[in-house]
């Protein structure tokens, strides 16, 4: 066969002609191969168990899941857990696996075998199941001896449904354990938040923000009375005044009446009173005060009259003084010293409710200046003990959620997998498949006969049609001799060949 030139469809047909019998043989001998190699290879036996996956029976609205993550995910992960060496050599020592005439392979070559003998795959389900969700999975184990594949692969599902529970309550307790955590370290938080709560409110009782309008009420309140004992006091004093001037002009109308008819002791007497009155008014007043300056005028007088006394009547003898005794003050004179008293009295208490009045002002006003401060620092300290409250009900809200989750899983009331179709003992094996192996056989005595035919004509070299000569030497081919037989063919290409030749050179001539 030519490599270089275009091949037509008539080539091909001409070529599969010329091959028949390196394609057909071998054609004809890949089904029986393909049979007798299954016939000659050993038997696998394949038990599978079906298990499902049952949701929990509590709605989700009312109790949360503890495992939230992807089932896929969970289940790759219980596969790498279930077939792990330390899992599968047990299996493999117990029913005493992979004994090839008596000797045993190594322990990692055993292991790795059975790895691959045993396969997960998700159930298929014909109507759609929650998002991303499977209804179940296969587990598959083959094996040489359909009894022990049944044993072996019942021996997996049970350790898939143990690792399933032991997951689930593995994430549970984790779970409660860690929120206990949370929740004692958030609570003591929340006690350190309090206590210098308590302790701000212990030091600036009267000043907190919640106080400020209180303390403006009590400070309205408190300039209200203030002004109201000043002006009380302001009366007292005019009050005072006025009885005063009376009571002055009262008694001295009655030393006048008593000048007249009284002895000079009398008047001296009476001199005597005055000026002790006098002291008493200038230790509470100045000269400047009409009462002082009307008790001076009254000695004046009195120190004259007595004067004129003296004058006019020499003092009585000795024993005569003991007989002049003093006479009351007249009632009129008498009302006015005790309203005088109860004057001054009243003038003191006044004045002693002002200062107490102002020096309550003066702390309701420093704790009215003194709010925004604190409410600044109140408000500081107040936020960060909501947060601390609110992120420890969270806390505890999610324990509770969590203990509930946990009690859930105690009793297998929440996602757990069942066993649907527990793991059968094969009848027939699973490999070789001798129906798929004669058709391989077929398939490949097929493909073999191509190649060879492809072989055998891509090392044929020969000129069959009057193309491969034109194509090839360029030359108009004059006569086709057919093939007279296998056994002169290359004697009579060796003739053919000359005779080109000869009739090349001709027509160059």
């Amino acid at each position: 066969m030519l490599e270089y030139r275009e091949l037509t469809f008539s080539d091909y047909t001409t070529a599969l002609r010329r091959r028949k019998w390196a394609i057909l043989i071998p054609f004809l001998l890949g089904p029986p191969a393909g049979y007798g190699l299954a016939l000659i290879l050993p038997p696998q036996y394949q038990s599978q168990a079906l298990v499902l996956i049952e949701q929990q029976t509590v709605p989700v609205n009312f109790v949360r899941p503890v495992l939230t993550s992807d089932l896929l995910v969970r289940l790759a992960i219980m596969q790498q857990q279930v077939l792990s060496r330390t899992r599968l050599q047990p299996l493999i020592e117990r029913f005493g696996l992979y004994k090839k005439g008596g000797s045993q392979d190594s322990l990692e070559e055993m292991v790795g075998t059975m790895q691959k003998a045993v396969k997960l795959e998700p159930a298929k389900s014909l109507v759609k199941t929650r998002e991303g969700g499977v209804p179940g999975f296969m587990i598959t184990f083959t094996y040489s001896n359909p009894q022990l594949a049944q044993q072996v692969c019942a021996e997996i599902t049970s350790m898939f449904v143990e690792e399933s529970l032991n997951q689930s309550a593995q994430t549970a307790r984790g779970t409660t354990i860690f929120l206990q955590d949370q929740v004692e370290d958030a609570k003591r938080k929340l006690d350190e938040q309090d206590t210098r709560l308590a302790e701000f409110k212990k030091k600036h009782l009267g000043v907190l923000p919640d106080e400020a309008q209180s303390n403006l009420t009590i400070l309205s309140s408190l300039e209200a009375r203030l002004e109201a004992v000043t002006e009380a006091l302001y009366r007292a004093q005019q009050d005072k005044s006025y009885a005063t001037s009376l009571l002055a002009e009262q008694v001295e109308a009655w030393n006048a009446a008593k000048t007249a008819n009284k002895p000079r002791g009398a008047i001296r007497q009476r001199l005597a009173a005055e000026e002790n009155h006098l002291s008493e008014l200038q230790a509470r007043y100045t000269d400047d005060h009409p009462d002082v300056m009307k008790t001076k005028s009254a000695i004046e007088q009195l120190k004259k009259s007595n004067e004129e006394a003296g004058a006019a009547k020499p003092d009585p003898p000795e024993t005569d003084k003991g007989d002049d005794t003093p006479r009351l003050e007249p009632v009129q004179i008498q009302q006015l010293r005790d309203q005088m008293y109860a004057l001054e009295e009243t003038i003191r208490a006044k004045t002693r409710q002002q200062e107490h009045l102002t020096e309550q002002i003066k702390i309701s006003q420093a704790r009215v200046q003194l709010s925004p401060e604190v409410e600044q620092e109140y408000k500081g300290l107040t936020r960060d003990y909501q947060a601390a409250l609110l992120f420890y009900g969270d806390l505890l809200s999610k324990k509770k959620q969590s203990d509930i989750s946990t009690d859930l899983e105690s009793k297998q009331q929440g996602e757990h997998f069942r066993v649907l179709d527990p793991a059968d003992q094969p009848d027939k094996p699973s490999f070789p498949d001798r129906v798929l192996f004669t058709a391989g056989g077929l398939g490949g005595g097929l493909a073999i006969g191509l190649a060879l035919a492809l072989v055998l004509e891509m090392r044929d070299k020969s000129l069959r049609t009057d193309r491969d000569i034109h194509f090839y030497l360029k030359l108009p081919t004059l006569a086709m001799i057919p093939t007279l037989g296998s056994v002169k063919r290359k004697k009579w290409n060796d003739s053919a060949r000359k005779k080109t030749l000869r009739t090349r050179k001709l027509v160059e001539a």
